[in-house]
C-alpha cells in the first residue's frame, strides 16, 4: 500500500484531489490543514494539524514523510489581486520556505515523488501562447514576486533531482492556467476572479462591480479537469517533469461575465466596471501541447457547463466559503 501525503489538504486544489485519491483503496492518505475549522474532511483520509512556518511541526513532518511514496506540495500562502499588489512580499519569503523544506525532507527520507504547484506567473509578457521553455526571468510587473518565488522552487527541484549524486527523488512541477470549482475560496479578501465574480452575481447587490474593464483573456480551467490531468502526469513522469496543465483555449473574461449575466436574469445595465481596482496580467495565453504529445492527453473542457457546476456548487455552500 503506498503511503501519499498531501501538503495543504483543506485548501482548494487538495480537497478535490483528495476526492479523486480517495476512491483508491490501495493509498494510504495523508493530509495537512493549517486553521481551518470547517473545511470538508473526506472519509478514509487521515488529517493533521501543520504551521510550517513553526519549529514544533517538525515532528510531525518528519513522521508523515517516512514510508512515503508521493507527497504533493500544494500548501501556500495565496490570494487575490488586491493582497498580490499591494502586499507582494507576503507570498515571497514564507512560500519559498515552505517549499525547500519540505523538498530537503522529501530527499532525505527518500520519498519517491515530490509534486509542485508552480505557476503561469514565471511567464514572460507575451502575445503568444507559453510553452514549457518560454521562461526567460523576465516577468508581469504584479507578478514579480510571485514569479520568482515560484522559479527559485523550479530551480531546487532541479537541483535534488538532477545535480545531487545518487539522489531517487523524482519530481512533477506542474504549472497550471487559471482554476476555479467548488471549494475555492470565495471570501471578499481571498478570492480570485471567477470565485470573486459568481459570489458578486449571486448577491446580486446592484450594480454589480467588475475590477478592470472586462477585457483581460485568459486560460481558465474547471478544477475537475486540471485534476484528472495532473494525476495522468503523476502515474507517469520520470525524473524532473516540467508541465502546463491548462485548456489551451484563452477567452476574453468577459465571456464568463456574459454568461453570469444571463444565467443570474441580469442585463448589461445591471453592472459597472471599475478600471481603478487592482487587476492584473491584461493577456496570458498557454500551450497544453506538450501534455497532449508527450502524455496523449487531451483535456475535454467546456466553459458553460463548468461555470454551472460551480455556481449550483457555491450557493450549497455559500455559508461556509464566504468565509474562506
Amino acid at each position: 500500500m503506498n503511503k501519499i501525503v498531501i501538503f495543504g489538504g483543506s485548501g482548494f486544489i487538495g480537497t478535490n484531489l483528495l476526492l479523486k485519491l480517495s476512491k483508491n483503496k490501495r493509498l494510504e492518505i495523508h493530509a495537512t490543514y493549517f486553521s481551518k475549522k470547517n473545511f470538508y474532511k473526506i472519509k478514509g483520509v487521515k488529517y493533521h494539524k501543520v504551521d510550517l512556518s513553526k519549529s514544533s511541526s517538525k515532528k510531525i513532518i518528519s513522521n508523515l514523510l517516512k514510508n512515503s511514496h508521493s507527497v504533493f506540495m500544494l500548501a501556500a500562502i495565496s490570494s487575490g489581486a488586491k493582497i498580490i499588489e499591494n502586499d507582494p512580499i507576503s507570498q515571497f519569503t514564507p512560500n519559498l520556505k515552505f517549499n525547500l523544506e519540505i523538498i530537503d525532507q522529501c530527499y532525505k527520507y527518500n520519498v519517491k515523488k515530490f509534486i509542485f504547484i508552480s505557476s503561469n506567473t514565471v511567464y514572460p509578457v507575451s502575445n503568444f501562447s507559453m510553452k514549457e521553455n518560454d521562461v526567460n526571468y523576465s516577468f508581469f510587473e504584479k507578478y514579480y514576486m510571485v514569479g520568482w518565488m515560484k522559479l527559485f522552487t523550479e530551480i531546487i527541484c532541479n537541483v535534488y533531482v538532477n545535480k545531487i549524486k545518487n539522489s531517487n527523488l523524482e519530481i512533477l512541477v506542474v504549472r497550471p492556467s487559471n482554476l476555479y470549482g467548488p471549494y475555492d475560496k470565495f471570501s471578499r479578501e481571498k478570492s480570485k476572479v471567477i470565485a470573486a465574480l459568481i459570489r458578486k452575481f449571486n448577491d446580486k447587490s446592484l450594480p454589480i462591480e467588475i475590477w478592470g474593464d472586462g477585457n483581460d483573456i485568459k486560460d481558465f480551467l474547471y478544477i475537475n479537469d486540471f485534476c484528472d490531468a495532473l494525476l495522468h502526469v503523476y502515474k507517469n513522469f520520470k525524473g524532473l517533469e516540467i508541465m502546463n496543465i491548462c485548456s489551451g483555449k484563452s477567452i476574453k473574461l468577459k465571456t464568463i461575465i456574459n454568461y453570469l449575466t444571463k444565467y443570474f436574469g441580469l442585463t448589461k445595465a445591471d453592472l459597472k466596471y471599475n478600471i481603478n481596482m487592482p487587476s492584473m496580467i491584461p493577456l496570458r495565453k498557454m500551450s497544453g501541447q506538450k501534455l497532449k504529445n508527450k502524455y496523449n492527453y487531451k483535456i475535454n473542457y467546456d466553459v458553460n457547463s463548468s461555470l454551472n457546476k460551480t455556481i449550483k456548487w457555491y450557493q450549497k455552500n455559500k455559508s461556509v466559503y464566504d468565509n474562506f
